[in-house]
């Protein structure tokens, strides 16, 4: 899509010099300042003090090295990155992914977009991510231990509790995060709330293991309502993924009077015409850490399928991609709206090719960005901070609460900056012009030279 505007083609031709090649970084740039269009033309001043050139280049990104010892002995290298990309309101924060796909564009990616994520929250966290190239599949726990201990050796350095406050993501759970705690830990001598998503037993907090997925569903309950005025009663859905969020959207949406009929991992898929089991989901996947493809061979009915893209055939009124960037393509959503898709929300970090979205929005399908559905995780992590900055913990209950007040905002908040600035309905937009105006007036009273 060209633009309309010559001062954001020309941000967006710099960014595209300054980052070659990096196809995720540059994708989320221009999805941003396409929707920023009716902002420059309603807010000269943002132009004049050059807060769109500023807020695509991270205020610092570090790369390290991470060595350490495998269970055979022998020395492993990998790549660790920290991306700190805006602080205008508050600390960084973003998670920590581990996966051998993670390079420099993805963790830039992951970066930008949590800066508008945080920012829909309403809670004061910055925008950052980080991670390493290491693959935590078919590793033994002291060969995680050892990685972990040597990554935060060095990330410890660049970080803390009101300066940058890392989480989970991908290959980042409970057990990793206890890992890299403990490092820093002992090489700080200070217990602070630096990272997020600890254990109970040691300042983390209820509810946040389930977060990203129930948030998920919390937000497309109100775009369903307030959109449609429909729910996932009776409606049939389709998951992609098996982590965390997929699990626990799974959970939800089935509370919520859903039928989830498919999950898949990067294997395959599985379908299940009765609705998922998800206690067998949760044995295969969080206790066995086995493939989906197990779940066929225990729940009489259901089916398995090689090849997880193949997920997106199946007819659904609902689809929730939370598996991984750029998993539905143009030619997958138009398959779901033959098949009568009426809903789609983003719980993986943008999902869905612009070709998808595209598809979805020519189609009248409501469509909830990442940054808008999938922001009950980073809600929940900055919950836990504000519990750990006052040594206290919530109820399971009041978490859950926060969090279900805080998508509905969001949901709002996106909402109605769509019909402000003329294109009600488009929560793309609308979620990106939302997050952006705040952080932009943040760092215009802060002065050009931040």
């Amino acid at each position: 899509m060209a633009f309309k505007s010559e001062y954001l083609a020309k941000v967006y031709a710099s960014v595209e010099k300054r980052n070659p090649g990096e196809a995720e970084f540059l994708q989320a740039v221009k999805e941003v300042l396409t929707s920023l269009e009716p902002v420059v033309a309603a807010r000269p001043d943002l132009v004049k003090a050059g807060v769109i050139d500023r807020i695509v280049e991270p205020e610092r990104f570090i790369q390290f090295r991470v060595s350490w010892v495998d269970d055979n002995g022998n020395v492993q290298v990998n790549r660790g990155f920290r991306a700190q990309f805006n602080s205008a309101i508050g600390p960084y924060k973003g998670g920590l992914r581990l996966h051998p796909s993670v390079c420099a564009s993805v963790i830039k990616f992951l970066g930008f977009e949590q800066i508008f994520k945080n920012s829909l929250t309403g809670l004061p966290m910055g925008g950052g991510k980080g991670g390493s190239d290491f693959d935590p599949k078919g590793k033994s726990d002291g060969e995680i231990m050892r990685f972990c201990q040597s990554f935060m050796t060095e990330l410890c350095k660049h970080i803390g509790a009101d300066t940058d406050v890392p989480a989970g993501d991908i290959g980042v759970g409970g057990r990793e995060i206890g890992f890299m705690f403990g490092q820093y830990k002992r090489l700080r001598n200070e217990f602070t709330g630096v990272l997020t998503g600890k254990g109970l037993t040691y300042g983390g907090s209820l509810a946040r293991t389930e977060a990203t997925g129930y948030g998920l569903c919390y937000f497309t309950s109100e775009m369903l309502k307030c959109m449609k005025n429909e729910s996932f009663k009776g409606k049939t859905v389709v998951i992609s993924g098996s982590g965390n969020v997929a699990i626990y959207a799974t959970q939800k949406a089935t509370e919520l009077g859903g039928k989830v009929v498919a999950l898949s991992d990067s294997n395959g898929y599985i379908y299940d015409k009765n609705g998922i089991n998800l206690d067998v989901v949760k044995q295969i996947k969080e206790v066995e850490r086995a493939r989906i493809s197990e779940y066929a061979k225990r729940v009489p009915g259901s089916e398995y399928h090689e090849g997880c893209r193949g997920i997106w055939s199946i007819k659904c009124d609902i689809a929730l991609p939370c598996a991984t960037q750029n998993e539905l393509n143009g030619d997958e959503a138009q398959m779901l709206v033959k098949n009568g898709v009426i809903a789609v929300a983003e719980g993986a970090n943008m999902p869905s090719t612009p070709e998808a979205v595209e598809v979805f929005q020519k189609n009248g399908v409501m469509f909830g960005p990442a940054k808008a559905a999938n922001a009950g995780g980073v809600a929940t992590s900055g919950l836990e901070m504000s519990q750990n900055s006052i040594r206290y913990s919530w109820t399971f209950e009041e978490v859950d609460k926060k969090l279900n007040d805080i998508m509905v905002n969001i949901f709002h908040s996106s909402y109605d900056a769509s019909k402000k600035f003329g294109s009600e309905g488009d929560l793309v937009m609308g979620a990106n012009i939302a997050g952006f105006l705040k952080v932009a007036d943040a760092m215009l009273a802060q002065g050009i030279a931040y």
